[in-house]
């Protein structure tokens, strides 16, 4: 199988090519290196330094290699820089998918992967309740938005194409390698900097000094198996990638203290632009084909680990 995928020297698609290159698949990464590292890019695989909104350079490396299947994991991932700069966010996310969409019909793709956002595209979860893939998007942000948009596009190009695609809405997703110098990615930061003697911050759910927002956090590990599986099986339609069990900022401090053994200072914040009180997703459907989460604390331990090894004093 020959598998091309944007964004494939970042967080998450560079665990799904190693993933992949373990079960023998030809692989193409296409990535501007502006979030990736190209530490990240393993032998074997064939790399190009492109930027997806540049169409001509995009439908040259799809002419080129000929992929079989395509896996689009490339995104302007921050949902503050969206709010901040909304055209900037629009560009990556709904013009440079629209570049990989057009180029995978022009040259014959058989299948198309989709990362979206669980984490996002619902807007506020009530307190009890699970999103499921069937509840109405609702996104409070310009990076919802855009996913939000593709994900009707896709629709489009499937029905008038006749593009067979997966839809995968990503809880949060945490583990080795993620960018501890975001904004959003909780356990890096919190790894990072109590492993460098740094103070962390909590940001407040609706007020300040609360335990802070509640997520769903998926291992990655288990995101680039769901996304192997979906690759190989074809699984059509929408799947939530989810372990549907939220968290609290506090409590996901509280585990990476314990496994550090390390209390750093805390502050706490006010609740910033754009972050949802509360996302927990319902992972029934794709659970009917995966089985075996990681466990939250033996996540933390394998990311505290990769962390230790790459930041530790």
């Amino acid at each position: 199988m020959r598998l091309l995928i944007t964004g494939g020297a970042g967080f998450i698609g560079s665990h799904i090519v190693e993933e992949e290159l373990k079960r023998g698949t030809e692989i193409a990464i296409v990535d501007n290196l502006s979030t990736g590292k190209r530490e990240n890019i393993p032998e074997g695989v064939d790399f190009y330094e492109i930027d997806i909104c540049n169409r001509d350079e995009l439908f040259r490396v799809f002419a080129e290699w000929k992929p079989e299947v395509v896996s689009h994991q490339a995104a302007q991932a921050s949902v503050s820089v969206s709010m901040k700069e909304p055209a900037v966010d629009a560009m990556v996310n709904v013009v440079g998918t629209l570049h990989v969409l057009e180029a995978s019909v022009c040259y014959g793709v058989q299948h198309f992967i989709f990362a979206s956002t669980g984490g996002a595209i619902y807007g506020e979860v009530p307190e009890g309740s699970k999103a499921t893939e069937e509840w109405p998007v609702n996104p409070k942000s310009p990076y919802a938005v855009a996913k939000a948009s593709v994900e009707m596009y896709l629709k489009i190009f499937g029905d008038v194409h006749g593009l067979s695609y997966t839809i995968l809405r990503y809880a949060n997703v945490y583990g080795p390698r993620q960018d501890p110098y975001g904004e959003a990615e909780v356990v890096a930061i919190f790894c990072q900097r109590i492993l460098s003697e740094l103070p962390v911050t909590v940001y407040a759910r609706r007020t300040r000094g609360d335990e802070g927002c509640i997520r769903d956090y998926v291992y990655v590990k288990d995101v680039d198996k769901v996304h192997s599986l979906c690759l190989r099986k074809r699984l059509r339609g929408v799947y939530n990638v989810s372990t549907g069990q939220g968290r609290t900022t506090t409590e996901v401090l509280e585990t990476i203290c314990s496994v550090i053994g390390v209390r750093p200072i805390v502050s706490f914040d006010n609740q910033r632009p754009g972050d949802l009180e509360v996302s927990i997703l319902d992972n029934t459907r794709i659970s009917s084909f995966f089985e075996g989460w990681t466990d939250f604390q033996r996540g933390i331990e394998k990311t505290v680990e990769w962390f230790s090894r790459n930041y530790g004093s």
